[in-house]
């Protein structure tokens, strides 16, 4: 009899020789779950013969027993094998020396997954239209004569909000480790929504100050409560590409606020501008608590990645469940990989940043662009960029894992598409410079270029940062992340603002490539980075 190579699951069929499934049966349910129809009818016999407190295990893609159990007396029925199409391997090649073929699952799971997949994307996407109905409803509070508004109330408003916006995603990535990441996203997300409505009853700056400084204190649960769903139902050699279309979320609700938020401000007035991102926030919210899964486990599936379990003492509780500070200490803020990630997204912030800010008033002021509405369609492609950008680094990503054969490092692999990106962010941005204002197609073109190149890399560190550690400090690693990133575009404001002001946009320019120079450098001794779970598998190996 054959085992199938690191799935651990075989049976025996009479007169058929061996077969072999490619189950992993770590999951369990509750008991009375019966097997899909064609598969053994030895439940209640398996149930007697296991160990007291041993849950059944759900096989949800194909029939078997676990490598060295015991067969079950009585039992003669013929197992059914599954289609061709539905074995799920193991660890995702995230093994070294692990085959990296393409993973299959079985279609009741892809169908699952994938309503899990659209629950964040769509979730995502509501948190980023909460985030920006001020953007589109400011201009229409601004001309209401019964507020008395002006640019400065404006500006006064918006600026509380990034600063409560980085710190919500440091403490709520930390603190969430500990709360399961679908309430907290669904709980999250309708919480901003009732404050966007209740933004839309206000008078006073005073009303408005606190509830968007509010907002941003509750959005920055988003984010790290996606990466902890994603990397618990997709694998380290297919995460890349799904991160990456999970990351199209920025574009979809960026995309969608202007026709929102904007619309119904202009059509039915402002405070519309706020309640109908809030009534569509707080739907949407609904759908995610009813559609999302903290991890497949949950409902009864194999883990997608299973982490080799260390032996542990029965008294030791403290190794069962660390506290909080103690796991962002050891596995965060003491992981000199991370902090380089971390001094590497706040570069990239930097350009982010200062890209979004400042591009409308270089073409203002040096390339003679009439009026900020001719600037503005100049670098409207940048949002379409990143989308396109970011699918193609997280599948390039998946691509030289998969050609890498298990060699090397997972994390590896992705800093190297990391590193090309940054490289394309400095090409761009010398070619932006030397593009005459005559042309604006080229100028489009070459914002678009610049989107694709920026939204690779910021979309791929998050990634990095998640698989570096384990799935209980996702959230933490991806928090701190967040924070750095933020401390990062909080400086594309201000200093970059008197660097312009007293040293002209040449200076400008040669920060940010600067910016990327320091960023490749950063990541320059991490492109053979193992993650979280190839260490492990390593460890396992030795301790053999």
């Amino acid at each position: 009899m054959q085992a199938l190579r690191g799935l651990g699951v075989e049976v025996r069929s009479r007169g058929m020789g061996s077969a072999t499934f490619g189950t992993r049966c770590a999951s369990t349910v509750a008991p009375g779950r019966v097997w899909r129809s064609g598969q053994p009818s030895c439940v209640a016999a398996a149930a007697s013969h296991r160990p007291v407190g041993q849950a059944a295990s759900r096989q949800p893609h194909h029939t078997g027993r676990r490598r060295g159990a015991a067969p079950v007396p009585g039992c003669t029925s013929t197992p059914s094998f599954e289609p061709r199409g539905s074995v799920v391997p193991s660890a995702g090649g995230a093994a070294p020396g692990a085959s990296d073929k393409p993973l299959e699952y079985a279609p009741e799971f892809v169908r699952r997954r994938l309503l899990v997949f659209i629950s964040i994307v769509v979730g995502y996407s509501s948190y980023y239209l909460t985030r920006n109905s001020l953007t589109y409803t400011a201009p229409v509070m601004v001309a209401d004569p019964s507020l008395g508004m002006d640019i400065t109330m404006v500006g006064a408003m918006t600026s509380v909000f990034p600063i409560a916006y980085g710190m919500s995603k440091f403490v709520s990535g930390v603190l969430g480790a500990k709360i399961s990441p679908t309430y907290l996203l669904a709980g999250g997300l309708m919480c901003t929504a009732l404050i966007n409505i209740a933004f839309g009853f206000g008078t006073s700056l005073a009303w408005f100050c606190f509830f968007w400084a509010l907002n941003g204190t509750l959005q920055g649960v988003g984010g790290p409560c996606c990466a902890r769903i994603l990397t618990t139902w997709f694998a380290g050699s297919e995460r890349g590409t799904y991160w990456g279309m999970w990351n199209i979320a920025h574009n979809l609700g960026g995309f969608a606020a202007p026709l929102v938020a904007g619309g119904f401000a202009k059509a039915m007035g402002w405070q519309w501008g706020m309640w109908a991102p809030g009534c569509i926030g707080l739907a949407v919210g609904i759908f995610v608590l009813l559609a999302c899964k903290d991890k497949p486990e949950d409902i009864g599936y194999p883990p997608v990645e299973p982490v080799q379990d260390k032996p542990k003492k029965q008294d030791d509780k403290k190794a069962d469940s660390p506290g909080i500070w103690d796991s962002l200490l050891n596995n965060v803020l003491k992981n000199p990989f991370i902090w380089g990630m971390a001094l590497t997204y706040f570069f990239i912030y930097v350009v982010r940043q200062g890209v979004t800010s400042w591009f409308v008033f270089y073409l203002l002021k040096e390339k003679g662009v009439e009026d900020a509405a001719q600037a503005a369609v100049r670098v409207s492609g940048l949002e379409l960029g990143g989308l396109m950008g970011s699918l193609i680094a997280g599948k390039a990503s998946d691509w030289l894992i998969s050609r890498s054969g298990g060699k090397g490092g997972n994390v590896g692999q992705r800093v190297k598409v990391v590193m090309a990106y940054t490289v394309g962010i400095a090409a761009s941005l010398l070619a932006f410079q030397a593009i005459p204002g005559t042309l604006p197609w080229l100028q489009w073109f070459n914002v678009f270029m610049i989107g694709f190149f920026i939204y690779g890399p910021q979309m791929l560190i998050g990634l990095c940062g998640a698989e570096m550690v384990g799935p209980q400090t996702v959230g933490a690693s991806e928090g701190f992340l967040g924070w750095v990133a933020y401390l990062g575009a909080a400086n594309a404001g201000i200093p970059l603002s008197i660097i312009v002001k007293q040293f002209g946009w040449d200076a400008y320019f040669g920060t940010l490539i600067v910016a990327c120079g320091l960023a490749v450098l950063l990541l320059s001794p991490m492109t053979r980075l193992r993650s979280f779970v190839q260490r492990e598998a390593v460890k396992a190996k030795r301790a053999e």
